[in-house]
């Protein structure tokens, strides 16, 4: 594979890892340096890219970052009881034009993933999930993303894209391939009444703050269902990361995001997990820090992948069948992991791309407000989307 357009990670990175503990993750990582160049790939699972691209941020006002303090709060953690293979690959810096920037995040991306590698992506404005996405029009027919962000950032598709701006530029490119958009841990203030109305009209799905605060296993299907999960650091409330990061009185926790960042990793279905919005500070070391223990709970839950969505041997899982307004509605409840599923019904006149839709994941209280004669929310979407 070609990785020219990827540059070492730096030697001073390189050097403190070497006095770290032979235990710490950073000496069991396959790690791109200057002096022995990109590492094999064969048995990676796991690939770190960072990419030093900001440009597009609303508020760009002509600064560089690195990502050396990310590094090494992340090398200095020590694994879990991992199988996983885990390479650093080092950084994409800014081209000549964002396109150039642009062109080399989607060609990793488009590179690693038939590998079967997941690649990580440590960023700067949060638009470059829009070159992850265009990197997927070769690999899959429909994408779906997760966006744990405060805000929509539907924008104006009309005017150049921007970090607030990008997914109006998902959802009217062409090729058409965005099948859910749902966003984790929105805040209502930050977003307009026509954005949210919008959200609802297109029968993508939204998680306000407050609801998934109260319930955290809310969002599990949502990231169970997802391909790309792109996380914006504005997402967390100020008092948990440095003063340069802060963006909000109100946001996640510390526990919180990393537990959103475990069930992308159990995911099965999640190929591309980002981290965007990074601004480091020489005086911060607190959001590199929760940034590290984000990445160390996705590769935690990567290990704990089960393959548990084969319905195909009765003995994987048990059927529930349930009445709604005399809308049958059936349930799956896998056996290895006692996850669910809801069926939506495919219909053949309709040519739309979704055959593989037709299991969407859900929850168990789903499964109890179907006794109770309510429609699940995640069906009744599924399902509108899929007559459109």
């Amino acid at each position: 594979m070609n990785f020219s357009f990827l540059t070492p990670v730096p030697d001073s990175v390189v050097a403190h890892n070497e006095l770290l503990s032979t235990q710490a993750l950073g000496r069991k990582l396959r790690i791109h340096s200057a002096q022995s160049g990109i590492p094999d790939l064969d048995g990676v699972q796991i690939a770190i890219i960072g990419v030093l691209e900001n440009r597009n941020d609303i508020n760009y006002i002509g600064e560089d970052f690195n990502l050396n303090e990310i590094r090494k709060s992340l090398y200095a953690l020590f694994p879990g009881n991992w199988h996983t293979t885990i390479a650093d690959l080092g950084d994409i810096h800014k081209g000549e034009s964002i396109e150039d920037t642009y062109y080399a995040v989607k060609t990793a991306v488009a590179l690693l993933i038939p590998k079967g590698i997941i690649p990580i992506i440590l960023g700067g404005s949060q638009d470059l999930t829009y070159p992850i996405y265009r990197a997927y029009d070769a690999l899959m027919p429909m994408v779906n993303i997760a966006n744990v962000d405060s805000k929509f950032d539907l924008g104006d598709s009309t005017k150049p894209i921007k970090n607030n701006s990008f997914v109006g530029k998902i959802i009217l490119d062409e090729p058409y391939n965005l099948f859910n958009y749902a966003t984790i841990g929105y805040q209502t203030y930050f977003n307009s009444q026509e954005e949210i109305d919008l959200m609802d009209k297109l029968y993508f799905e939204s998680y306000r703050l407050g609801s998934v605060s109260n319930d955290i296993t809310l969002v599990e299907p949502a990231l169970r269902d997802a391909n790309i999960v792109s996380v914006d650091l504005g997402s967390v409330k100020g008092s948990e990361v440095g003063s340069r990061q802060q963006v909000s009185p109100n946001g996640f926790d510390g526990k919180e995001i990393c537990a959103i960042s475990r069930y992308a990793g159990i995911s099965n279905k999640v190929t591309t997990f980002g981290i965007f919005e990074y601004k480091p500070s020489s005086i911060d070391d607190l959001t590199s820090g929760l940034i590290a223990q984000m990445l160390w709970y996705f590769i935690e839950g990567v290990n704990y992948r089960v393959k548990d969505d084969d319905f195909s041997l009765d003995h994987n899982y048990q059927k529930f069948i349930t009445l709604v307004d005399h809308q049958e509605l059936i349930f799956y409840k896998s056996m290895k992991s006692g996850r669910w599923w809801i069926e939506i019904p495919f219909l053949e006149e309709i040519n739309n791309k979704l055959k593989r839709h037709t299991l969407l994941p859900c929850t168990h209280q789903d499964y109890q407000n179907a006794c109770n004669n309510n429609v699940p929310e995640r069906w009744y979407k599924a399902f509108q989307k899929n007559c459109v």
